[in-house]
């Protein structure tokens, strides 16, 4: 048996090198000014990168499953330095949309990957109870690292508008030597009649026969594009506002700080609260954040996305731990990629309608309307997913420290 001890803190390091994106505070703003795409493309963007990731998402993990969690990590790195690469040379939409194909086939395969590598690591060490803590900690340092890469973005485009994007190759080139010297743990390689029937016999077991499983993943993708949306609207949002340039790199920061301290304290509170009342915290942040930013305009109008990126924060860890509690060793990679799966595809059909009314009615009055589908959607869903839940989950004991 390896020693996979070292594991845990490369999966620190690489969800840090994984997200800290230079580009990424400025490049709604690269898409429209250097680019020249409207609103409604870069949703169409986004949407495209979305089918590419849900054509990609569940063979991406089932092929993890079968050659190995390292493997996939490997491959997901190289694409990264191609996505990037690429966007360094970009001049127009469809040079972009090549650039995300790449960069959404990497994410497809890294989507289940670590995760999966840090549960079945912890099983081999037979610290399974310590999960939420780990994964926390791997969602902290992911978005420590987005912070660390946007706090200077802004500074960076205006000195240099493809800069950010080729500090990003260097980043990948960092992740791939980091991924190369992980150690594959022990575990189960599922017996199967043919990878087709496999994952038929996967997706059924998601959705069909396990009804706790299926309901934790709609409700962990409609929590996840309430949160996704603003992502790619807070930016002309802040233009519009009239918010200066050089505070969105640091906005930027802020907002990836708050998910990561959320998503540090994510295994105290939810072993305080309870899934329940965690649930119910979950939507009243959604409601308030979608309130705030619908209702209100001016410079600080912002403020009320760091709502948004709390719940971001804490449902991570939470959410994941349930669903790989309910997942069997042998296909783990393969069921959480089917949870992202679902997420991609939600946001496929919705995406490029919210881009089309932002552009139409404004940004502010997409918020509004948002506002009202979450409040129609989410509370139902919360419901089922609690009352579906095992009982032993309904009550998870503290993690040991």
């Amino acid at each position: 048996m390896k020693n996979t001890y070292s594991n845990i803190r490369k999966l620190y390091a690489f969800s840090f090198l994984q997200m800290m994106l230079f580009p990424m505070a400025i490049i709604t703003l690269f898409w429209k000014d250097h680019i020249g795409l409207s609103l409604t493309q870069i949703l169409l963007l986004q949407g495209i990168l979305s089918v590419v990731m849900v054509v990609m998402e569940y063979p991406s993990g089932y092929v993890s499953d079968r050659i190995g969690y390292r493997a996939a990590l490997n491959i997901a790195a190289l694409l990264g330095m191609a996505g990037w690469g690429l966007y360094s040379v970009a001049g127009s939409f469809a040079h972009v949309m090549a650039a995300e194909i790449l960069l959404g086939i990497s994410l497809a395969f890294i989507s289940g990957s670590d995760s999966a590598l840090l549960y079945e690591t912890l099983k081999q060490q037979g610290t399974l109870q310590e999960y939420t803590r780990h994964q926390g900690r791997m969602s902290g340092y992911a978005q420590g690292g987005e912070a660390l890469g946007a706090v200077f973005a802004g500074l960076l485009y205006a000195a240099a508008p493809l800069l950010p994007f080729i500090l990003q190759i260097g980043v990948w080139f960092l992740a791939l030597l980091l991924t190369r010297s992980l150690v594959e743990p022990a575990r189960e390689i599922a017996v199967h009649d043919g990878h087709l029937v496999e994952a038929f016999r996967t997706a059924r077991y998601a959705f069909v026969e396990n009804r706790s499983l299926r309901y934790t993943i709609l409700l962990n993708s409609v929590l996840g594009i309430a949160s996704f949306y603003p992502v790619w609207l807070i930016q002309p949002y802040m233009q519009q506002a009239g918010v200066p340039l050089t505070w969105f790199g640091p906005v930027w920061s802020v907002a990836n700080l708050t998910v990561a301290v959320f998503a540090l304290a994510s295994h105290r509170l939810s072993a305080g609260l309870g899934e329940r009342q965690m649930v119910m915290l979950f939507v009243v942040l959604v409601t308030a954040g979608y309130l705030g930013l619908g209702m209100t305009g001016g410079v600080w109008g912002f403020l009320f996305y760091y709502l948004l990126t709390s719940m971001r924060g804490l449902r991570g860890p939470m959410m994941l731990n349930i669903t790989q509690k309910e997942c069997p060793s042998a296909n783990r990679a393969g069921i959480l990629s089917l949870q992202s799966l679902c997420f991609r595809l939600l946001f496929v059909c919705t995406g490029p309608l919210v881009g089309m009314l932002a552009d139409r009615d404004g940004v502010g009055r997409a918020f509004q309307i948002l506002l009202f589908v979450f409040l129609i959607v989410l509370p139902p869903l919360a419901i089922l997913f609690y009352r579906n839940l095992p009982v032993e989950l309904k009550g998870l004991p503290a993690s040991p420290e």
